[in-house]
């Protein structure tokens, strides 16, 4: 393995741990304001 490797691979699981955090943190975000819409009917 090149150097290039160990900088790439790291920074590439980064980047997918920070945009799927980012995806699941606006999804509970949409889920718990529609149980607040649910719970006031």
């Amino acid at each position: 393995m090149t150097v290039e490797h160990f900088l790439f691979i790291p920074v590439v699981i980064l980047l997918g741990f920070t945009f799927g955090y980012g995806m699941g943190a606006k999804a509970v975000r949409a889920e718990v304001q529609a149980a607040k819409k649910r719970a006031k009917r």
